[in-house]
């Protein structure tokens, strides 16, 4: 957990490290936030960035979900 209700998952693809920064909506459903490549740290602006989107989208989940 990295703050304000945002975790991060660490995956690696080849000699690439990615944090995922998500949260969930509800009880079953994970949402991505933001995705960066793996860095010392997160930096505090991509955890800023996640929080608002995870604002935005509790504010409005019609408006960013996907509907095909």
């Amino acid at each position: 957990m990295l703050r304000d209700s945002i975790p991060e998952l660490r995956a690696k693809k080849g000699h690439v490290n990615y944090r995922i920064l998500y949260f969930f909506h509800g009880r079953n459903i994970a949402i991505l936030a933001h995705a960066i490549t793996k860095e010392e740290a997160v930096p505090r602006a991509e955890i800023e960035r996640a929080i608002q989107r995870r604002a935005a989208f509790v504010a409005n989940p019609k408006k960013h979900t996907f509907r095909e």
